[in-house]
């Protein structure tokens, strides 16, 4: 697995509370916002932020969500070139040691991703989402997937 971060998710416990903060009261401009869903500000080079509410979390995690750990409130994303790139990430992740907490398989933003947990127990996501673009200059497009 290359050495990269391509989206850090944060978990808050409103969006519309973290929407209201980081776009009017500090001024950012929204990469993507999907009121009800998701927020995400782009940082630097090739970098997002998601913002993402706690049970949106819970619930794409599904069963797997007691591997949230009390406090964590974030996971790290890497961003595949396809289905099998990401198979193949969480393989070499699960041989050096990770949990797979979810397995690979359609994602419901329109993509294809899975979680594992490091041994520190941090969330990474693996993901392939064919609407993720980066600029030669670092700017993040994503289109949505219907």
């Amino acid at each position: 697995m290359r050495s990269r971060l391509d989206l850090l998710t944060l978990v808050v416990p409103e969006l519309d509370a973290a929407r209201q903060f980081y776009l009017d009261g500090l001024g950012w401009t929204a990469a993507l916002d999907v009121p009800g869903e998701v927020l995400f500000l782009q940082l630097n080079h090739g970098l997002l932020v998601g913002l993402l509410e706690a049970q949106t979390l819970a619930d794409d995690l599904g069963e797997a969500t007691r591997a949230i750990a009390p406090g964590s409130g974030f996971t790290l994303a890497h961003n595949t070139d396809g289905p099998a790139a990401v198979r193949d990430e969480l393989e070499k992740a699960r041989l050096a040691g990770a949990t797979i907490i979810k397995s690979p398989q359609d994602a419901a933003f329109g993509g294809y991703h899975g979680y594992f947990a490091d041994p520190s127990g941090i969330l990474w996501e693996v993901s392939h989402n064919p609407g993720w673009h980066v600029d030669s200059d670092g700017q993040v497009t994503i289109d949505v997937i219907e």
